[in-house]
């Protein structure tokens, strides 16, 4: 079941995500804008765009999450295996995911002041100073 759940959720986000898809719904709303005229609109011609529309977002929004959460575990496991493989690292970092948000954000906080104070200690540009000069070059 979950297998085919997987597969269902990661073609319908693929979907979705792409053009098509916005011209597909474009056109369902112009048909249906189409036959207004033809329901002289009615409450009922109304009601069906608004629930069509509803249970269409509501089931979206399922399979758009499954296949974010499967990225971001992928993500998560990549990136801890590097850090793992990696012996200069802190194998401490992996599995930081599973924090409170206050958590990582101090760790994130620790991490700007402590790469900050390597940078000026050993005659670098600090980060800010490299993003800065990347976004002066547009």
């Amino acid at each position: 079941m979950d297998r085919i759940f997987t597969r269902f959720a990661t073609r319908v986000a693929a979907f979705v995500g792409q053009p098509l898809a916005f011209v597909v719904a474009l056109g369902a709303i112009i048909v249906w804008a189409g036959t207004g005229p033809l329901f002289g609109y009615s409450d009922t011609w109304q009601l069906v765009v608004n629930t069509s529309t509803t249970i269409v977002t509501f089931l979206i929004v399922f399979l758009i999450q499954n296949s974010q959460n499967r990225d971001a575990a992928a993500l998560h496991a990549k990136l801890d295996e590097l850090i793992r493989a990696n012996a200069r690292a802190r194998n401490d970092f992996i599995g930081i995911e599973h924090l409170a948000e206050k958590e990582l954000r101090a760790i994130r906080d620790a991490l700007e002041v402590e790469s900050k104070a390597a940078g000026e200690h050993r005659g670098r540009h600090t980060p800010h100073g490299s993003v800065d000069r990347l976004l002066e070059r547009r």
